[in-house]
């Protein structure tokens, strides 16, 4: 690991103060679940180590006037579990039990979820994020969506999808002092498309202090995840799915967001379609789950994460219904 600076901010205003306007100098740290193994692999070298753990706004989950709520970065996942203002919102609960590790429920944080490093082991060994290997074979858990560039790894979050699906906004500060802005959580992640660029839109100089989560407002939601084990491995495919049904039981707004398939949690705009207008069953879900993998361009190894996408979607949108998903 390579010899750095230390810095522990206590204000927001302070972590800016100590971060650098050049790429990679400074990272941050919250509960060092994913930050720590990558300076240990010199994946990641700064000169100096922010951590904000010590800020308490970012510590914080608040109910907002408008019945939104305020979830700080440095929140902790099991925090985030046990609290009863996110009871409405099961597909975030969803995707945390599904983490499956207490120790990573308890260190982890919200931020550090949503902003962990691609667990691809070409880029995990070393070998580059963008590039040929993936094509060239070893690429069982690589994406089968958005993959025609040079990124072909898969979005780490799990919580993000759900975020997506039910329209969450991230604060971000930086690089002053006084810059402020709200993005929706599908406009964070991008593609890189260059090996400078990172899988979110954060400058040098910005952090995320807080997710904001709005009002439920009388929909449902739920996350899937197909998994291989039951321990704190990362699915194979997952989904989010949010509706709002009229009081006939017809859909008339879904959101249906896949991950672990694509370089950025993907939102099947296709899915969606095919669920307004209609009520749940399985044979509606099915389509959807269809419609979901249709544009999916598969690598040498990994076909078969076509097929789990699509059950994945099928039965988060059975479980957003009230319904039975099936399966064991």
């Amino acid at each position: 690991m390579k010899a750095f600076e230390y810095a522990a901010p206590r204000t927001e205003a302070e972590i800016l103060q100590v971060m650098s306007a050049e790429p990679g100098a400074t990272e941050v740290l919250a509960g060092g679940t994913d930050l720590v193994g990558l300076m240990k692999k010199m994946l990641v070298t700064p000169d100096r180590v922010v951590n904000i753990m010590d800020v308490p706004t970012l510590k914080t989950i608040d109910e907002l006037p408008d019945g939104s709520i305020s979830i700080g970065a440095a929140v902790t996942l099991d925090l985030i579990l046990d609290h009863p203002y996110l009871d409405v919102y099961p597909a975030v609960k969803q995707a945390i039990r599904g983490i499956n590790s207490m120790q990573l429920q308890c260190q982890g944080t919200l931020g550090g979820e949503i902003c962990q490093r691609p667990r691809c082991w070409f880029y995990r060994n070393g070998l580059g994020l963008l590039g040929t290997q993936a094509d060239q074979g070893a690429n069982q858990y690589h994406a089968i969506l958005g993959n025609a560039g040079p990124a072909k790894f898969v979005n780490s979050s799990r919580i993000a999808p759900a975020l997506i699906a039910l329209d969450a906004q991230v604060r971000v500060i930086g690089p002053g002092e006084e810059d402020e802005a709200w993005l929706p959580v599908s406009e964070f992640f991008r593609t890189p498309r260059h090996d400078g660029q990172r899988e979110h839109v954060l400058q040098p100089q910005q952090v995320v202090t807080h997710v904001i989560l709005p009002p439920i407002a009388g929909r449902t939601c739920a996350t899937y995840e197909v998994r291989d084990s039951e321990g704190p491995d990362y699915p194979l495919a997952a989904a989010s799915v949010a509706l709002r049904f009229d009081g006939f039981g017809i859909i008339h707004e879904a959101k249906v967001v896949m991950g672990q398939v694509a370089p950025t949690p993907w939102n099947s705009q296709e899915a969606a379609r095919l669920l307004i207008g209609h009520a749940v069953d399985s044979q509606r879900a099915e389509q959807a789950g269809l419609a979901a993998v249709r544009m999916a361009s598969p690598l040498s190894e990994n076909q078969y994460k076509v097929q789990l996408a699509k059950v994945a979607v099928k039965r988060a949108v059975l479980l957003a219904a009230g319904q039975d998903p099936g399966g064991f």
